[in-house]
C-alpha cells in the first residue's frame, strides 16, 4: 500500500461521492436493491460531523452519511464506515455502535451502519457489538465486506462494468505490489487500460484513474 497514508481518507470520500450508488450495488446488494434511486440520495456530511465530534472511541477513518429513500416511501439514513487503516483496531466494532446510537439519539433516524474493510488481516472481521448485564441486552450487528476476499472473485470483478470493480482491484493489487516497483507499475499501465477498453466516459475516466493514480503510487523515475 502507500506508504504516505495522512491524505488516505480523501480519494475513497471522493471516489465513494461521485460513486454511491455504484458502491451500494457492487457491495450491498440487498440494501441496493430496496433503495428508491429515483429520488436521489443526499450527503449529511454535516450531521455527520456534528455527532462524531464528540466521540472518543478511536480515529475516524473514511465515514460517509447518505439520506436514501426505500421502496416504501419511508426514509432511512446510511452510515458508511471504510476502514482503510493497514491493520486491526480493537475499537472499530464500538465506534460503529457509538456513530448508529449517537445518530438515532439525536436525529431520531433509522440508521443501517455499514463497513468496508481494506486491512490485510484476513482474519479480522469485526461485525457487531454488544454488551449484557443483569438480563439487560444492547447492541448493534452490521453488516461487512472484506476486500481481500475478492482476491478469489479476480475473474468476476474483471468482467464488472461497476467502476467500483476498478476501485477494488486497484487496491489488491496495491497491497500485492507493496515494495515490488516494477510490478506494480505493469498493474498500473493495465488497469488504466481497462479504464479505455471498458468504454467509460471521459469524466469516469479522470475521476477513477485519480483513484489508481494514487493507491498505485510508483518511484519518480517509473512515473515517468
Amino acid at each position: 500500500m502507500r506508504e504516505q497514508q495522512a491524505d488516505y481518507d480523501s480519494p475513497w470520500k471522493e471516489i465513494l461521492s461521485r460513486y454511491f450508488k455504484d458502491f451500494m450495488a457492487f457491495f450491498f446488494a440487498q440494501a441496493h436493491q430496496d433503495i428508491d434511486w429515483a429520488k436521489g440520495h443526499e450527503f449529511l456530511d454535516k450531521e455527520l460531523q456534528q455527532i462524531a465530534s464528540d466521540a472518543v472511541v478511536g480515529p475516524r477513518r473514511v465515514d460517509k452519511l447518505v439520506k436514501v429513500w426505500r421502496k416504501d416511501g419511508a426514509e432511512a439514513w446510511v452510515l458508511i464506515h471504510v476502514e482503510v487503516q493497514g491493520q486491526e483496531e480493537a475499537e472499530f466494532a464500538e465506534r460503529m455502535y457509538v456513530y448508529n446510537y449517537r445518530l438515532f439519539d439525536r436525529y431520531h433516524r433509522r440508521v443501517a451502519s455499514l463497513a468496508v474493510l481494506a486491512d490485510e488481516r484476513a482474519g479480522w472481521r469485526p461485525d457487531h457489538f454488544g454488551y449484557e448485564l443483569w438480563g439487560c441486552q444492547v447492541g448493534l450487528t452490521f453488516p461487512t465486506v472484506k476486500l481481500l476476499d475478492y482476491r478469489q472473485q479476480w475473474s468476476a470483478i474483471e468482467q464488472s462494468n461497476n467502476p467500483f470493480a476498478m476501485v477494488v482491484m486497484a487496491y489488491l493489487k496495491a497491497q500485492e505490489t507493496s515494495g515490488n516497483a516494477a510490478t506494480r507499475k505493469d498493474w498500473k499501465l493495465s488497469l488504466v487500460r481497462k479504464l479505455y477498453e471498458r468504454g467509460y466516459e471521459a469524466d469516469d475516466i479522470r475521476h477513477l484513474f485519480h483513484f489508481i493514480d494514487w493507491v498505485l503510487q510508483l518511484p519518480t523515475e517509473l512515473e515517468q
